[in-house]
């Protein structure tokens, strides 16, 4: 329980960062805060920042809404009991971490500037993804000890 009441709280954090991000692409937001560095504005305004005809920003705020949503959904009293949301969360955490190796990467090695909130997003879903990972394997140790009981 604690597991996916930790993700939630996480995604939470996580679908405020992406919205402040996705507003500013969507010109509502006025200009990001990033410090003197400047790099939010050159990651920001980079071709990269566009996937598949939207904002990159836009993705964050639709996978941490979904991760939230089955969060909060995995700690009903019957779903506590059911290792399927487990894996649920464990699965989307796995795109969101993914996706967001890959935007790291190009912050690095091809854009070659960071931004902060945007590096404050792979932290968070990063430790989203390490938790899920810990759930999963912590429910798949209770499984095997008690089929090893019987």
């Amino acid at each position: 329980m604690r597991h996916r009441q930790a993700i939630a709280l996480l995604a939470l954090v996580g679908l405020f960062v992406a919205v402040y991000l996705w507003l500013h692409a969507i010109g509502i937001g006025g200009a990001i805060k990033c410090g003197a560095s400047g790099g939010c504005d050159v990651v920001q305004t980079s071709r990269w920042a566009v996937f598949l005809g939207q904002p990159v920003a836009l993705y964050g705020v639709i996978g941490y809404v979904v991760i939230l949503i089955v969060a909060l959904a995995g700690l009903r009293p019957a779903a506590l009991v059911q290792r399927g949301w487990s894996a649920l969360l464990f699965g989307l955490a796995t795109i969101g971490f993914g996706f967001t190796l890959y935007l790291t990467y190009l912050e690095l090695f091809v854009i070659h500037a960071i931004c902060r909130w945007c590096v404050g997003s792979a932290v968070i879903i990063t430790v989203i993804w390490l938790i899920a990972m810990l759930e999963v394997a912590g429910r798949r140790r209770k499984t095997s000890e008690g089929a090893e009981r019987l």
